[in-house]
């Protein structure tokens, strides 16, 4: 458990940290998150996920509360009042607290909150931890490109993975095409060695910070990468597959729906992009890539 936790303006001990239960947030999910790693002390893809965040809160009308530059500010210094390098930072964003009524108020002021949970990053023992999935269908509101904390049908997803024994859950459309995972996005590597993961044209998927680090990336390396929505028999045919977010960074998935992935173990392409992606990650000499480039 973290020692201390942010809300509006103040650092407060984690147990007595609190909002109004009035809070728009907790009464209609209106309220949008996002959530950086820190790996020794650095934050990954931070522009990333600011830039995410600043996009989320404008298509529903809250404005940001802070800048930038503030913001960054209060995530390094929650992290040395914790005492932690090593950490995921959940930045919660709500319209604000007024009388629950499903009219947005006028001239109410934004809420945010800020909390710290110590990960370990060991990239060869993550490489090594394959994952098994499921594949379940995808029950979320229609605008799922922007991070709001409306999250049951994620929640529901994983809770049904975990109880068949996986880690995650990869989410199949009406017409048979996987979306995403639960809480990352899914990619995988076909018998051509093709690296295939959906689109974000449209708003049909969240589009990850992570993952277009490594779209960057792959370009940059000369990967070959295809946009394309991908059916749940591809998935369980793929040769390698996986998943990123910003708080897993990227996991090897060996299995789906009881049907073992390649060798069963994380694949040579996975492995490559993984090092890729931390080496880049990792350096607080790269320019970071803005989330909106690709």
């Amino acid at each position: 458990m973290p020692r201390f936790s942010y809300v509006n303006g103040r650092y407060i001990p984690h147990g007595m940290a609190s909002i109004h239960i009035e809070d728009r947030g907790l009464q209609f999910s209106d309220s949008v998150y996002e959530i950086v790693s820190l790996m020794n002390g650095y934050a990954m893809d931070q522009e990333g996920h600011f830039d995410r965040l600043e996009r989320s809160l404008s298509e529903i009308g809250i404005p940001m509360p802070v800048t930038r530059k503030t913001l960054a500010f209060i995530i390094k210094e929650l992290a040395r009042r914790n005492r932690t390098r090593d950490a995921v930072a959940y930045i919660q964003i709500t319209r604000g607290t007024a009388p629950r009524d499903f009219k947005i108020p006028e001239l109410i002021a934004p809420n945010i909150i800020i909390t710290l949970r110590n990960t370990v990053i060991d990239v060869a023992a993550r490489k090594a931890a394959g994952r098994k999935a499921i594949i379940v269908p995808d029950i979320r509101w229609k605008r799922r490109d922007i991070k709001t904390t409306s999250l049951l049908a994620q929640v529901l997803a994983k809770q049904t993975a975990i109880d068949a024994g996986a880690y995650e859950a990869w989410m199949i459309d009406d017409e048979g095409y996987i979306t995403e995972a639960s809480a990352s996005n899914a990619w995988i590597v076909n018998k051509k060695g093709e690296l295939i993961t959906r689109p974000t044209k449209n708003t049909a998927i969240l589009k990850g910070v992570t993952r277009s680090a490594i779209q960057n990336l792959c370009k940059r390396e000369g990967i070959r990468l295809i946009e394309r929505a991908f059916t749940a028999a591809e998935a369980r045919a793929a040769q390698e597959a996986f998943t990123t977010a910003a708080s897993s960074l990227l996991v090897p998935i060996v299995e789906i729906d009881g049907k073992k992935i390649g060798s069963g173990k994380i694949g040579p392409l996975t492995s490559k992009i993984y090092d890729l992606y931390m080496s880049y990650a990792a350096d607080r000499n790269t320019k970071q890539f803005s989330w909106n480039e690709k």
